[in-house]
């Protein structure tokens, strides 16, 4: 998240007792003292220092086995914040998802934010980390964003693990059979880099494997990442990474890890990474940090785990899904909750002037200037986002996160044009003044988990054929006027029914920055085609990515990486990372 201070904002009001607004968010991060994790667990759910496994003095891992999370434990309301289409002027969910909960525990409610893990690939390519942004971050900010408590080492491990067995197999007789030209199963790494997209493997004669077509995909992509988010239990991991499919026989009957039995070294392996992460917010509340699946290309969720470590320890809990509205808060509901039997009770939708203007058209240079027409204009982006909320049976509070120079007339526009759709929106200031800024949004969001809990609901049935899954979703969220399935997909979907994994949800994986694979079709278009361009089988993870456009498993880096900003200063101190 970058950061949003200027001058305009070097005499807003900030935390109590704090020191005015550094200038860049490691700074800010930097200026708060984090208290010891250990005393922060105790005081707040009274849980004794065996609970947890400290990395250092701020981090921990959580001990499931002192959290009751069965159903009959006392559950708290479950808050999902989304966004609209995101856009380069930025949108601030993850600010938004830790202001809010600050925001709550201001007005004295025990809340908790539940997120997910950075990855290293955006940390040092364009996106930046994920901890938050001004005065409304999580800490430690560094440790979070680099390597954090090591679940990212322990599921790029596994997966590569599985990768070595796999080719070990096959260069010892292949007594399961596994046709190298249909071995599925790629290897990952925890950064973007183009170049390793498309390999061969096994070169330099028979004493070095079977040569075959491989490559490497993001970590965050690997269906061990999902399967970590979705497991409920070490039983549940290992079977689950068990009904993973690798590969294929020639006579394209399938391999699962627990036909080759690699299953029991992948579960030890992840037997810590399981666990949830506990931190801290710069207002010292609990954050759940734990998972870290992209929403263009995966489900886009934190873990089920930390969910429900966070309800049976808290009155409410904030979480948040990945990109806009209608990637991230469509998987939460149809494959999170579908799998987990969780469901929110209330949804939070972010937007921002800033992002509202550049889809009705200004230009990015432009964008400081008021321009209520454009702003008018870019508003069909979040009425389309507010009208998929309510096909899940959420009326969503919008969040307008604000940016210095936003005017009292954008603000007013905006409140109207949601006022019109029967939603409130309500102006947060929690980057500029933390929970304090963000105590009228908390207020809101109480006021709707006061009213009658919501009857939420998936998109599609469990019995709707795959296709016409990914059909459902491509014309009632994306508004898409047809989906186009290639002929490698349209065979792939037939295998997978075949094969018994009809009832599985579909995971669209395409562009974030537009409901349709266009990323530079803005706004809110409709009658485009969804191409569906391969579909893969995640049957340990329990769904089905259909792969769309020119989508990619492993990202490049832009023309400036963000790692060229990023070093170490004289004292050892990281510069440069936000």
């Amino acid at each position: 998240m970058g950061s949003q201070y200027s001058e305009q904002t070097a005499n807003t009001p900030l935390l109590e007792g704090l020191p005015m607004a550094p200038a860049t968010d490691i700074e800010i991060a930097r200026s708060v003292q984090p208290q010891s994790i250990l005393l922060l667990a105790q005081q707040r759910f009274g849980l004794p220092a065996e609970s947890l496994v400290p990395f250092g003095h701020y981090k921990a891992k959580l001990d499931m086995a002192y959290v009751d999370t069965t159903d009959t434990a006392s559950r708290g309301k479950l808050v999902l914040v989304t966004a609209m289409t995101p856009t380069p002027a930025g949108e601030g969910k993850t600010t938004t998802s830790v202001g809010l909960n600050d925001g709550l525990n201001r007005l004295g409610v025990s809340s908790s934010v539940c997120l997910r893990e950075p990855s290293l690939g955006p940390c040092f390519g364009m996106k930046g980390g994920a901890a938050g942004g001004g005065w409304a971050q999580v800490i430690p900010m560094e440790d979070i964003n680099l390597h954090f408590n090591g679940d990212f080492h322990a599921i790029t491990t596994a997966h590569n693990l599985l990768a070595s067995l796999i080719d070990n197999h096959i260069h010892w007789g292949n007594e399961a059979g596994l046709d190298p030209r249909l071995i599925n199963w790629r290897r990952v790494l925890d950064l973007t880099d183009r170049s390793l997209r498309n390999l061969v493997c096994g070169l330099g004669g028979k004493a070095h494997g079977v040569p075959r077509e491989t490559g490497f995909d993001i970590t965050v992509s690997s269906e061990i990442m999902a399967i970590l988010c979705l497991a409920e239990g070490h039983l549940d991991l290992r079977r689950r990474l068990g009904n993973m499919i690798i590969g294929q026989r020639s006579d394209h009957s399938p391999v699962t890890v627990h036909d080759l039995g690699m299953e029991g070294a992948l579960s030890v392996i992840l037997k810590d990474a399981l666990q949830p992460n506990l931190v801290q917010s710069l207002e010292h509340n609990p954050v759940f940090i734990h998972g870290g699946p992209f929403a263009n290309i995966a489900h886009g969720c934190n873990s089920v785990n930390a969910t429900r470590a966070a309800l049976a320890l808290n009155d409410v809990v904030v979480t948040e899904a990945g990109f806009g509205a209608d990637l991230g808060a469509e998987k939460f509901i149809d494959i999170k909750c579908r799998h987990s039997g969780l469901q929110p009770d209330a949804a939070v939708l972010v937007c921002t002037v800033r992002a509202l203007k550049l889809q009705g058209g200004v230009a990015r240079s432009q964008l400081s200037e008021p321009d209520l027409d454009a702003l008018r204009a870019g508003s069909a982006n979040l009425e389309r986002h507010i009208m998929n909320l309510q096909q899940f049976g959420l009326t969503p509070v919008v969040c307008i996160n604000r940016f210095p120079g936003d005017t009292a007339e954008e603000i007013t526009l905006i409140q109207a044009i949601c006022r019109d759709l029967g939603v409130r929106a309500v102006p947060a200031d929690h980057w500029a003044s933390g929970g304090d800024g963000a105590t009228e949004l908390a207020q809101a969001v109480l006021d709707q988990l006061r009213d009658e809990v919501p009857a939420v609901r998936f998109l599609y049935d469990d019995s709707l054929p795959l296709a016409e899954k990914i059909e459902t979703i491509a014309t009632r969220i994306y508004h898409a006027g047809q989906v186009e399935f290639s002929a490698q997909a349209s065979r792939q979907l037939r295998e997978y029914e075949a094969l018994g994994f009809g009832y599985l949800p579909v995971c669209i994986a395409k562009t974030q920055f537009s409901f349709s694979v266009d990323a530079g079709l803005l706004g809110a278009p409709s009658g485009h085609t969804l191409p569906v361009r391969e579909v893969r089988l995640a049957a340990g993870a329990g769904f089905v990515v259909a792969v769309c456009g020119d989508i990619m498993t492993m990202p490049g880096l832009p023309r400036r990486p963000a790692a060229l900003d990023i070093r170490l200063d004289e004292d050892g101190q990281v510069v440069g990372l936000t």
